[in-house]
């Protein structure tokens, strides 16, 4: 660290110093100096007390005990010249002694600092106008496994930077601060450096466990869903087994929300869907060719009075000009992630998917020859029942 003289254009090298040397103590100046201007450490926080040893069966003592702008406690730990090895396990297990700390304590601990070292005032009203809320009762403090921890040294050894940075990625809040006098000309300097993480990659790290938060909800939705479906087809197809349809006999049950069986023609399955909101029995039309798709189903609709007949209510016709398949669905409301109504739900598909087979078995047959005639269809076998994977 320079000084910069404006009279001779020059600067001057502050000289590095030891806070022994200089005769500074950890209690009596290093933690006065953070308690009495504690946004040296890069923010707001409220200390609400010093050498705190409000801890049930033990006489341990942390050095500084404070509030942040959230309402988080902030659990200081001071060194001097030296961490030392074990601040970091020391650290935590000050932070995981406050993690149990209500409201109602952490008032009680700031009132009494106050009443000790600050002449009185109100405990309540002080930390209402720091976080800017009007009402104690609208106050949250200390919530959930939010603690912070922040730990304040001239030099920081690598068993305790490694751990930190370990720590960091495991969601533990915690930074390090390198804390350097200075002397010049009998003048006195102290520099207050945040070393872990810096400020870019805290920022970069808030970010990236926001996402990694994100990921790890998603991931475990998308999982406890693969498990549900998994069961919700296991149990359809061991009711299949015994129904008056064959078509999902040598089908294995999946993850996916859809089970495909084929019909006898080619890309032209029947299919199952599972959903959260409806169920629904549906016929995929999805062949390699679009304009195969879209003949087979054009046919089939110029039939469709006879094969609603069959079937015994109206479908729904989608032709899906924008896409390369069509289908034909019938639909019914359920909530699928709701267990009880499984059994309602697998007898409505196993009815209608036994309707749907009826209806279009012989329609199905008919177009097929008629796909054949008109020479769209360059594979020669005309019944085929190769599966598919349809996106819904």
């Amino acid at each position: 660290m320079y000084q910069i003289d404006k009279s001779t254009n020059r600067i001057k090298q502050l000289s590095v110093k030891k806070f022994a040397e200089l005769g500074f103590y950890e209690r009596d100046h290093l933690q006065e100096w953070i308690a009495n201007e504690p946004e040296s450490l890069g923010e707001e926080l409220l200390i609400i007390q010093k050498e705190f040893d409000g801890f049930d069966e033990t006489k341990e003592r942390l050095d500084l005990l404070a509030l942040d702008k959230d309402g988080n406690l902030v659990v200081i730990e001071n060194k001097l010249d030296d961490s030392g090895r074990d601040v970091v396990w020391q650290a935590l297990k000050y932070a995981s002694y406050c993690s149990n700390l209500n409201k109602s304590q952490i008032v009680e601990i700031y009132q009494n600092y106050l009443n000790r070292f600050c002449h009185g005032g109100d405990a309540k009203t002080l930390i209402c106008d720091f976080l800017e809320i009007t009402e104690l009762g609208e106050v949250v403090l200390n919530s959930g496994n939010q603690q912070r921890i922040m730990l304040v040294s001239a030099k920081f050894r690598k068993e305790v930077t490694s751990t930190v940075m370990w720590l960091l990625t495991h969601g533990i809040n915690l930074q390090c601060f390198k804390v350097t006098p200075y002397e010049l000309d009998q003048q006195l300097f102290l520099n207050i450096e945040q070393i872990i993480p810096t400020r870019e990659a805290e920022e970069f790290m808030i970010g990236m466990s926001a996402k990694e938060a994100d990921q790890k909800n998603t991931e475990t939705v998308l999982k406890n869903r693969h498990k549900l479906r998994l069961q919700f087809w296991e149990q359809t197809l061991e009711a299949l087994k015994i129904s008056q349809t064959d078509l999902f006999n040598n089908i294995s049950p999946t993850k996916d929300h859809w089970l495909n069986a084929g019909s006898g023609v080619r890309g032209v399955p029947y299919t199952l869907i599972f959903g959260n909101k409806e169920t629904r029995v549906e016929l995929n039309i999805a062949r390699a060719e679009k304009q195969q798709n879209k003949f087979i189903f054009d046919q089939l609709y110029k039939r469709k009075q006879v094969i609603e007949n069959q079937f015994g209510d109206q479908l729904y016709w989608e032709r899906l000009e924008d896409k390369k398949a069509s289908r034909v669905k019938f639909t019914q409301m359920f909530d699928g992630y709701d267990r009880d109504n499984w059994s309602d739900m697998i007898a409505w598909l196993i009815d209608h998917i036994v309707k749907l087979e009826n209806a279009f078995k012989k329609p199905l047959a008919e177009v097929n020859k008629e796909l054949k005639q008109a020479n769209l269809d360059s594979n020669e076998q005309i019944d085929e029942t190769d599966d598919v994977d349809i996106t819904h």
